[in-house]
């Protein structure tokens, strides 16, 4: 027969089975598969909310922790030296809910710290010595390399929200906690820019005003808008965090060389959305 020179059991198609197959119109790869998703979505048997946290729980496996986390210069902490009010004051200032927390003698983190552990030293009644030990919690260390779709898995089954990242010499490289990971596959809301557009990081809205990506590489702000900001710093957003010393809110406004920048959207690490009116003659060419 026409099968004699396949060995028994060998997993080669018959042609009329491969050709069964390239008739079914089965994605062979995923950008197949996302082509054939696109096309479920305009045919509107898939909302575009849908499609795109599928695109984005897709990309997460490509992902690796160092691609989202926050980098060590951004990440607030707590060292183990400071005093149950100082600790109290660190986090009613920021308002996250874990913290990292920094050994003074070397440069290592000793544990996690939930605010609300520290809840119960507050009633005037308690009369256990606040001791930082007996509330810290085990830090959850990752390689910088670790996929983002494995982390996610991880976070799950330990019911953990914050992972320490390491360089490969051990070294604290940053954060990343679930909620970094899931916006990943949720996505930000960014109703200013067509999900299409998402290369388009500036936005001309007329009247010269400009939405603008927090994430757009300087040297591309510089070539639009035939600017000089010193493009020592990767992006528009670390630019205006290094100005104001610390994460900006949103509402902040801040003027540099002549261009007044608004932050339209961020949150508690990191800008994502910025307005931007050139409100100089010579900051409004471009």
């Amino acid at each position: 027969s026409m099968h004699d020179d396949h060995p028994p059991g060998s997993n080669q198609l018959s042609w009329l089975e491969r050709l069964g197959k390239s008739l079914s119109g089965e994605p062979a790869n995923r950008d197949q598969l996302i082509e054939t998703l696109r096309s479920a979505e305009q045919r509107e048997i898939l909302d575009s909310t849908a499609l795109s946290m599928i695109e984005g729980a897709l990309q997460v496996a490509d992902m690796q922790a160092r691609d989202i986390m926050i980098p060590r210069s951004q990440m607030e902490t707590i060292t183990d030296q400071s005093s149950l009010e100082e600790m109290m004051d660190i986090i009613t200032k920021s308002g996250h809910s874990r913290f990292p927390v920094i050994s003074d003698k070397k440069d290592t983190v000793m544990g996690i710290l939930l605010a609300k552990d520290l809840l119960r030293y507050l009633k005037p009644s308690e009369t256990a010595k606040f001791v930082l030990e007996d509330v810290l919690r085990t830090p959850v260390i990752v390689p910088q390399s670790k996929r983002l779709n494995v982390l996610l898995n991880d976070f799950r089954n330990t019911r953990n929200h914050m992972a320490i990242i390491v360089d490969e010499y051990s070294d604290v490289a940053g954060l990343v906690t679930i909620e970094d990971v899931l916006e990943q596959i949720v996505g930000e809301i960014d109703d200013e820019f067509d999900i299409e557009e998402v290369d388009n990081a500036i936005l001309n809205k007329g009247d010269n005003v400009y939405a603008i990506k927090a994430l757009t590489p300087l040297e591309d702000f510089n070539a639009y808008f035939k600017a000089d900001l010193n493009a020592d710093l990767d992006t528009i957003g670390g630019l205006i965090a290094k100005q104001l010393g610390r994460m900006p809110k949103a509402g902040e406004s801040v003027n540099i060389q002549g261009y007044q920048f608004t932050i339209r959207k961020a949150d508690s690490r990191r800008v994502h959305l910025l307005e931007m009116v050139a409100d100089s003659p010579s900051a409004a060419t471009g």
